[in-house]
């Protein structure tokens, strides 16, 4: 009796404890709206709260993560409805872009967002909703948002006599990456760094690269990029300007692997100048945002929208 006892009181414990583990989604599974048919729980209103603490250092009033929440079936919805729907692989890739910004890895931001009560579903929930939104409005209202030369021009010279155009440069080139796969050893990602710098002594032309590229395992060179003066930074802009036309520039060793860049052309060419481009910027946005303000309000009206439990 004595040895059983012990025994027993854990196996109640242990019931116990699964018994709670089995009640708590229960409880945060409990539906607070229906939109469309589609639930939305306590869980997730809790998790969305969550990630906008994280993200805007600011505490959201209940209703608000709610209607973000409401908002953001009827995107997808919508989205479905025109056949806009991001494969996991792209949410994915979005994910991912978002640690590279942070410099951080995918792993990382999944950790970070875990130790603050956040599941990475819930930031790739929103991401989806943005994505699928971002495409509608742009595809279905693209003329609409179009912002008109004069009008910019007009907008910029209210601010006196500012210039529409300065003179800049105009860079043509392809990017090359060796595949370094991960969780390759150091030693092999040196042996790649000198193949780069091998294939920097041998490259003198665009036309050279393209066909040693091309044909050369685990390596791949992309398609022509053009950039001029205000679409990069001063750092990679000198880097291009004291590369010789058709020759690679110094390896760098990314996620990717061992980037280069050989550069095709380089000539000069007039680009708009920064206020042009703010102003520019600032009516795009403003119609952008009045469009889709008035899209979502209509979807919304035909939306239903089922409160169960507030």
């Amino acid at each position: 009796m004595t040895t059983t006892l012990p025994v027993f009181r854990l196996l109640l414990l242990v019931l116990g404890a699964v018994l709670v583990l089995a009640g708590a989604p229960a409880r945060a599974q409990n539906i607070v709206v229906m939109v469309n048919g589609e639930p939305i729980t306590d869980f997730d209103i809790e998790q969305r709260t969550k990630l906008d603490q994280l993200t805007t250092q600011k505490t959201p009033s209940r209703q608000e993560v709610i209607n973000t929440l409401i908002d953001d079936k009827i995107k997808l919805k919508e989205g479905k409805k025109y056949g806009v729907d991001p494969a996991a692989s792209d949410i994915n890739q979005s994910y991912e872009g978002m640690a590279q910004r942070m410099r951080i890895s995918p792993e990382m931001l999944t950790k970070s967002l875990e130790v603050k009560g956040v599941r990475p579903d819930t930031l790739k929930s929103r991401m989806r909703s943005e994505m699928v939104w971002t495409s509608l409005v742009r595809g279905r209202f693209k003329e609409k948002l179009i912002v008109g030369e004069k009008d910019v021009a007009d907008k910029v010279r209210q601010g006196g006599d500012e210039k529409l155009q300065i003179e800049g440069t105009e860079y043509k080139m392809q990017p090359i990456v060796l595949i370094v796969p991960r969780g390759s050893s150091s030693a092999f990602q040196e042996t790649r760094m000198k193949e780069a710098e091998q294939y920097r002594a041998r490259i003198g032309s665009c036309e050279e690269a393209n066909s040693l590229f091309r044909s050369t395992p685990n390596a791949t060179i992309r398609e022509t990029v053009t950039k001029t003066t205000a679409d990069l930074p001063e750092a990679l802009r000198k880097v291009l300007d004291d590369t010789p036309i058709g020759h690679l520039t110094a390896p760098e060793v990314t996620k990717s692997g061992i980037e280069m860049v050989v550069l095709c052309s380089r000539k000069p060419t007039t680009i708009d100048t920064p206020k042009k481009r703010e102003i520019q910027l600032k009516m795009y946005t403003e119609k952008y945002e009045k469009t889709q303000k008035a899209y979502l309000d209509e979807l919304r009206k035909a939306a239903m929208i089922e409160y169960r439990n507030r």
